[in-house]
Parts: C-alpha cells; structure tokens; sequence
C-alpha cells in the first residue's frame, strides 16, 4: 500500500510564542515537494498557508533531556538509537543531521494548559514533548525512559503510532494503526501512560472494521468537547471513538477529497471545521464540515507542503458543549506552572499533588464540588521543592467534574485546577 512506509516517518510543529488564533502546528518536509518529515512550521488554517518556519532539522540548535533524570540526551546519544532499529521500508535510516525529531513521527497532539507539543517517536514508542513555556530561544524538548506501548517491537507497522490528540479531559490520547492499543497519557509534572486496550467496532458498522489494514491504518485524531475522539483514516473514513465503553463507530467518508490524498494529519479550526492534510501528496491542505463530511480545498498561495501530521488548541463541539453546561461560577485556574496534579482523571481515589517550587511550609489541599462545597482537605508540610504529596480520598464522590485547590498558610489560594473523578 502506498501509505505504508509514508505513515511511517513523520514529525512536529512548535512555536516558542504559541501560535495565533486559527493556526495548527503541522510536520512538514524541508522543502516544497519533499517527503523527509522533520521540520516544524505554523499553518494558518484559513488559507492553508504557511506562517512562519519555527524549526528546521540540521539548522536549529535545542536543548534535549530526560524529564525524570534530567540527563542531556547529545547527538551520540541519538545515533545509537538507531543501531536499535532494523532498516525501514528496505531503507537506511539518515542519522546525519540527529535532532528529537529526526527518526520523525505521525502523530502530534498540543496540550495548550501546559503550552506542551507532544509527539511519538517512530519506530521506538517514545513519547517526546516540546516545553515552550522555557521562553528560551533555544526549544527545549524532553523525554521519559517509559515508552507509550512497553516491550514491543515497534518496527511491526501494526504498533506504530499513528494518531495522536488531547482530550477534553485535559490528557493525551494516542492510538497504535491496527486499533489494539488506544493509550492515554498525563501532561503535567509527572507522565503517567496508560493502555487502555484494544477498541470494538460497533454493531451499527456492519462489517467496517477500525482494525482493517487497508481501510483503517493511518490518519489522525481530534478530541471532541463531549469527551469523545474522532478518527479520520489514511483512506478517508471516520469513526467516533468512546475512550470509556472503546467503541469504535464507522461515522462515513470524507467527501470530495482527491483519491491519491491520504489524510495524515487533522485539526479542529476555530469555527468548528476539520483541517486535514496529506503526507504523500502536494495538493494543499482541505476544511470539512462534520455535519456532511464534505471537504473544500484551501486558498493556499506560495508554496504547498506536505503535512504528516497536524495539532490545534481546538475541540470539536465546543459551542455546543457551553450552551449544554450548566451556568456555574467562573473556576480560576492558578499556579500550574508550580504545583501539579495527577492523574487526571482519578479512578483509585488517589490524587498526586507536586509541589515543584514553592517554599517549605504548611499547606492546605482542599476538593470541593463544582458549587462550592467541600469534598475532603487535607494539611501538608513542604520541606523542599519537588516533594510529593499522595491525597487519598476517604470516599469516592461520584463520578463528575470536581475543584482542587491549594491555599497556604495566610488561606491564600496559590493553586487551583478543575479535575476529572471517575
């Protein structure tokens, strides 16, 4: 299949500043007409063209580390990996210009709570991420030892993955091509991975399968502000994915897109649109509609790249989500850069508090509804930056959208953060 070794290489899109109002992060190749993955840029998702070019393999110095060790991971570090991994497609892998996103990727997903751009590695499962909250001219990328998928061989095209998102949920989700392992992951201090296991096909979609090599491999994920995810496949299909039940529902084909487009990468614009792209041919980028699956190419102008994957700060259905939720008080979100929690969501009523810089002292750790009413609290004491506070829950509340915050000991609130209970 034509896709097969393209949906194997593809990489990341990240910008220092953040990115404007209606852009996506997008991996694109080089140069206009060239397929090798591994430079960042900013497209505007209105026209399809390119905003600026924000990193270039070969070119752009960075900064690369193990999140957990804080060891530096150096260009020998990087070529080794490659001593680890058999020829692709038949094909030598280019390991003359290492960077973090040199082994490229198919599959990008922006946390914008954590200013994060989370990618996986190609063919070793790792899961690397860009840190643009440094302000640092120089990107800082990180990793952990933990792959998304543990003792597998990656270079089974079956496992590569393939699809990556954010969930309203706040975490990343990632799927493998052939559907056995949809895996969700934390953003914060602390990476937790979770394999949620293998995804059913609904009875409705009579013999379409999201397992099908031929149908189903490849493509891209959105999150949906209901909590659902929504896959767009290399050859056109879509499903609507419950991470819960794992049921995966054949939703249609995408419309009036070119046959030799294999849809790479998707992301939601601000109007509520799906902007896709294609790894394996020039055509531009295209704008669907979700109501009819009908796509309308771009008015791009100036060059046309190829794009393996594409990212956004966007859900699907947010308009419709605010006017379903109910009128609540506006929840303030504070001093997230120096306390983090997880996991999000919680499901063995354990919350992990980290308290990353503040000073030593008495805090108090305070759940509450989404009313105001108090949950359970707890009082803890800071002897230095980076200590770990386990708040176990005496009952588990029922399962709904709760507020965590964290006051000092003058009762001034320094953290406050909304949190999933399952």
């Amino acid at each position: 299949m034509q896709h097969k070794f393209l949906l194997s290489f593809i990489f990341i899109a990240f910008c220092l500043n953040g990115f404007s109002q209606n852009s996506a992060f997008a991996i694109t190749g080089q140069a206009a007409g060239n397929l090798n993955w591994t430079d960042i840029r900013s497209v505007d998702m209105t026209s399809g063209n390119i905003n600026s070019v924000l990193f270039e393999n070969g070119k752009t110095k960075y900064l690369f580390e193990d999140a957990e060790t804080n060891r530096k991971i150096d260009e020998n570090s990087l070529r080794s990996v490659v001593n680890t991994i058999p020829k692709v497609a038949g094909q030598e892998i280019n390991v003359n210009n290492p960077s973090p996103t040199f082994l490229m990727s198919a599959a990008i997903a922006y946390d914008q709570k954590h200013d994060k751009l989370f990618f996986a590695s190609m063919h070793t499962g790792q899961l690397v991420w860009l840190d643009m909250r440094a302000g640092k001219e120089v990107p800082s990328f990180y990793t952990i030892e933990k792959p998304l998928i543990e003792n597998q061989n990656f270079n089974d095209d079956a496992l590569n993955i393939t699809r990556m998102t954010m969930g309203a949920n706040g975490n990343g989700f990632a799927l493998t091509n052939d559907a056995n392992h949809l895996i969700t992951f934390t953003t914060g201090k602390k990476i937790v991975i979770t394999d949620l296991g293998n995804l059913v096909d609904a009875e409705s979609n009579k013999g379409i399968s999201i397992h099908n090599r031929c149908s189903s491999w490849g493509g891209d994920m959105v999150g949906d502000a209901f909590g659902k995810l929504y896959l767009f496949t290399a050859s056109h299909l879509v499903f609507e994915i419950d991470p819960e039940s794992r049921i995966a529902t054949y939703k249609g084909l995408v419309q009036n897109l070119p046959a030799t487009f294999s849809v790479n990468g998707a992301a939601v614009d601000k109007d509520g649109n799906v902007i896709v792209s294609s790894a394996n041919t020039f055509d531009g980028f295209y704008k669907m509609n979700m109501k009819d699956l009908k796509a309308e190419k771009l008015p791009t102008q100036g060059k046309i790249f190829n794009a393996s994957d594409l990212a956004s700060s966007y859900l699907l259905n947010e308009n419709e989500a605010k006017m379903e939720s109910p009128q609540l008080p506006p929840i303030d979100v504070i001093g997230n850069k120096f306390i983090s929690i997880y996991p999000n969501p919680v499901s063995d009523g354990q919350i992990k508090i980290s308290f990353d810089h503040y000073l030593s002292g008495e805090y108090k750790i305070t759940l509450a509804d989404l009313q105001g009413r108090l949950i359970e609290n707890k009082t803890v004491y800071i002897k230095y930056p980076g200590q770990l506070e386990n708040f176990k829950l005496k009952s588990k509340p029922v399962r709904g959208l709760y507020l965590i915050k964290v006051t000092d000991a003058a009762n001034q609130k320094i953290f406050s953060d909304k949190i999933v209970i399952e």
